[in-house]
């Protein structure tokens, strides 16, 4: 019996380099493809300069606010593999007009936002421009990973702006969400 157990460990211990719990989703090839499906091929140099402003960690505003809503969904439930739509809002109560660059997202495991599950779609959002004092809102639709097991994850969204050409991002959502199986009922 004591062999057996060694032998169990030793295997374990031979395919544990080979195994993957989770690996990181690139948005590269998502991200350009979206691109071309919001605003068309385009070819102007400054769209491409932008791009790598959406990439950053960037610093939020003073006096821009924001707030999302799951409309058709109040509970929070996720089917894995189909589509979910959130509203997000933002406000502009500063002195100056924000521009909208895009929207992103991503879903971590719910004890540590250091383990990423899945970066979910950019939405890049062109000429889209809030005056002082006004609010606009904005849908997201994203859909996590068909392969994504049932449970609680935590959903981290965020609107990137510019505000006199210096780029900005503000955190819209940062909570739990339930992921569950599609297919079945959910009662929205």
């Amino acid at each position: 019996m004591m062999n057996l157990r060694v032998l169990f460990l030793a295997l374990l211990l031979l395919a544990s380099p080979l195994l993957q719990v989770a690996r990181c989703q690139s948005d590269a090839e998502d991200h350009s493809s979206l691109v071309d499906d919001v605003v068309g091929e385009n070819t102007d140099d400054a769209v491409e300069e932008d791009d790598h402003d959406l990439d950053m960690n960037l610093s939020s505003f003073p006096g821009v606010e924001t707030v999302c809503v799951f409309p058709k969904n109040s509970a929070k439930l996720v089917p894995a593999g189909e589509e979910t739509e959130l509203l997000v809002g933002l406000k502009n109560e500063g002195k100056t007009r924000v521009g909208v660059m895009g929207i992103r997202a991503s879903v971590h495991l719910p004890y540590d936002h250091k383990l990423l599950v899945q970066n979910l779609t950019m939405l890049r959002l062109n000429n889209a421009s809030i005056p002082t004092s006004l609010q606009a809102t904005f849908p997201y639709i994203f859909a996590v990973s068909q392969y994504l097991q049932p449970g609680a994850f935590d959903l981290v969204g965020y609107i990137i702006y510019d505000v006199e050409g210096k780029p900005y991002q503000s955190v819209f959502y940062n909570g739990t969400i339930e992921v569950v199986e599609s297919g079945g009922n959910l009662g929205f």
